[in-house]
């Protein structure tokens, strides 16, 4: 039996963390992954997204070369190759996975792991053979996968889940998109981008629902400018597939109708990967289908710890990171040690306008009692937005009136992805708004509108 002071199950963005930084605290450590390093996130979600989502945008500026003095007589895209450079960018940062594992001599063990008993696994590899490994011990980090309902599910064909819409054979005529999450819309928004007629079904009386209302409308109303068909406060009953279509029974507040199209991607959340590895062997508590932890990543039974999309809400690569680094911090006793604050973890959809936002939204503010500042910055009044040809969008800061913490902050507009971490560093260094009025953003860029917000909350915008 090979015996390790840490074992990891699971290579994910998560996992491989935790295991670098226990060899870099010293500790001996073997990473299991039962399929391709550097988990869903990178082989089948965040980066392989990233770089359809590229090819799209730069497509959509292709088609509007002229309007940057620009002559490209033909504009056209090539499926097969958009979808080889997606796969190739996550097979080259698979690579480099195994890289840094080597590099910080953690032992990479392929297979699937079961929990055998304290402190035990079972490794079964490809080949059907079995064996046992120990570690002081195990931080659980197995992931998610595509959530889907015995009405809803996907054939791989016709009906896809995020990793069939990652390697799609085909353009769809005719889309539909069930939810309208990051992961819904940031296919929506690419399968638009290259000429689908998209529909959007969502159960929630708005889009992106867990954003601020504001930034949920104005998107709304950006899609449909851009051809999107979206339906609210509804969902989808029933899908049927014949001679080579899908047929779609919508029900919108009481109503049915049915609709046919080409391809359709279900897009309703994940849900973890708890099935098989033996938690009841040693006790290891659940919560609606995730393993339940303190602040620290521990489960609770003795050596066993648990990270990431399979212990809840936000299913974020970022998050389980931070929760991997916090994981094995505290089993080895290192000092200044912090729980996890949800709270300061930034929320990022890659459509366009990209969205982004960190903190409380203006509602959830309200309702927790605070009095705000409210300020709001459009892309129209920022010059670097107007020459970058990207007026679309706005900024909205969220402030405690009486202490000026800085509750919330909410952007949609090009490259807000990036921007928002000034506001996420702000939160976490406990900023108010005068640290953030007193500080100089350079001219001309697009965080000038992050200051113009902060001073808009407070009537002193200059801009607009």
């Amino acid at each position: 039996m090979s015996e390790y002071d840490l074992v990891v199950v699971g290579g994910g963005p998560g996992g491989y963390v935790a295991a670098i930084r226990g060899a870099q605290l010293g500790l001996k450590v073997a990473c299991v992954e039962r399929e391709h390093l550097g988990g869903i996130c990178l082989n089948w979600g965040c980066i392989p997204t990233k770089a359809l989502l590229r090819s799209a945008e730069v497509f959509h500026l292709a088609k509007n070369a002229k309007e940057f003095g620009l002559e490209i007589p033909t504009v056209n895209y090539d499926l097969a190759a958009v979808v080889k450079r997606s796969r190739g960018v996550a097979g080259q940062l698979s690579g480099g996975i195994a890289h840094l594992l080597k590099k910080n001599k953690v032992t990479h063990i392929e297979g699937q792991a079961t929990i055998k008993g304290p402190g035990v696994l079972t490794v079964k590899a490809k080949d059907g053979k079995s064996t046992d490994v120990k570690g002081k011990d195990i931080v659980i980090a197995t992931g998610a996968r595509a959530r889907e309902l015995p009405h809803l599910k996907a054939d791989g064909k016709h009906i896809w889940t995020y990793k069939h819409a990652l390697e799609p054979d085909t353009v769809p005529g005719k889309l539909l998109v069930i939810g309208s999450g990051a992961i819904g819309i940031e296919f929506a928004s690419f399968f638009n981008e290259l000429g689908s007629d998209v529909t959007v079904v969502e159960m929630m009386d708005r889009i992106l629902p867990v954003e601020d209302a504001d930034v949920s409308n104005f998107a709304a109303k950006s899609f449909k400018k851009q051809g999107m068909t979206l339906k609210m406060e509804a969902g989808v009953t029933d899908l049927k597939v014949a001679n080579g279509q899908v047929t779609a029974t919508i029900d919108a507040k009481g109503k049915k109708t049915q609709e046919t199209y080409d391809r359709v991607i279900i897009a309703i959340g994940i849900q973890a990967n708890t099935e098989g590895l033996g938690l009841d062997e040693v006790g290891i508590k659940m919560d609606r289908g995730h393993i339940v932890t303190d602040g620290y990543g521990y489960t609770g039974q003795k050596g066993f710890w648990a990270i990431g999309d399979v212990t809840g809400a936000p299913w974020l690569a970022h998050k389980a990171s931070h929760e991997g680094i916090i994981a094995v911090e505290k089993m080895t006793g290192q000092p200044d040690v912090h729980p996890i604050d949800k709270s300061n973890i930034p929320g990022c959809t890659y459509c366009r306008p990209q969205v982004a936002s960190v903190g409380m939204t203006e509602a959830k503010a309200k309702e927790a009692g605070y009095d705000i500042n409210v300020g709001k910055f459009p892309f129209q009044g920022n010059g670097k937005a107007i020459a970058l040809g990207e007026p679309e969008g706005f900024v909205k800061t969220v402030f405690d009136k009486k202490t000026g913490e800085l509750l919330g902050a909410h952007m949609i507009g090009a490259e807000v992805t990036e921007m928002i971490q000034g506001y996420v560093v702000g939160r976490t260094l406990e900023t108010t708004e005068q640290e953030l009025m007193h500080t100089v953003f350079p001219h001309p860029t697009l965080s000038e509108m992050m200051h113009e917000s902060v001073l808009d909350a407070y009537g002193k915008m200059i801009h607009f």
